[in-house]
């Protein structure tokens, strides 16, 4: 049982302090439950967001989900899972009972505009620790450039693209075993 607080507590502290989405929070979860509770290994994160991405839903509660799961299966799964989006629900219904008075505050809008470039910065160091851990050889660099532009160039689905990866993985794969 003191596991299951544990994991609501630790996800309950990650979405009250995420502000952007997902990418947002990788460096609050790498934080709280690689560095602090090592629960779980960067490798870990990085497939947890990965899949997460992949599959329907927030990443955010997709991650918490998995890491849940493998803390305590179904019990820490939705421990976790009600510990991420607690927050944003409590917030949300906060923010939507007294929105409408502060709309055309000043002080709202630069505190707005203020969060949006903190969540930049987040992203951004999100993106070159990936890029730090993803892309180690000149194979990862090219899967990179050609999902990159296929997604921008193309405007490719995400979805076309993971799985066109999935399958040259899998080939690349086979490839090096024989």
């Amino acid at each position: 049982m003191k596991l299951l607080w544990q994991l609501f507590f630790s996800f309950f502290k990650v979405g009250m302090f995420t502000f952007g989405g997902g990418y947002a929070m990788i460096p609050l979860l790498q934080a709280e439950l690689v560095d602090r509770r090592k629960w779980i290994s960067e490798s870990d994160l990085m497939d947890y967001f990965s899949v997460g991405q992949c599959t329907p839903g927030i990443i955010a509660v997709n991650v918490a989900t998995f890491c849940g799961y493998k803390m305590k299966a179904k019990t820490g799964a939705v421990a976790a899972t009600f510990g991420i989006i607690a927050p944003s629900m409590i917030l949300i219904m906060l923010i939507a009972s007294v929105l409408r008075n502060f709309w055309d505050n000043p002080y709202a809008a630069h505190a707005f505009a203020g969060i949006r470039i903190v969540v930049v910065a987040l992203i951004a160091e999100t993106l070159i620790s990936f890029w730090k851990k993803g892309i180690r050889d000149k194979t990862g660099l090219g899967i990179f450039v050609v999902s990159f532009g296929l997604l921008m160039g193309l405007k490719v689905s995400p979805a076309v693209i993971v799985l066109l990866a999935v399958a040259f993985g899998v080939v690349l794969q086979k490839r090096r075993c024989k």
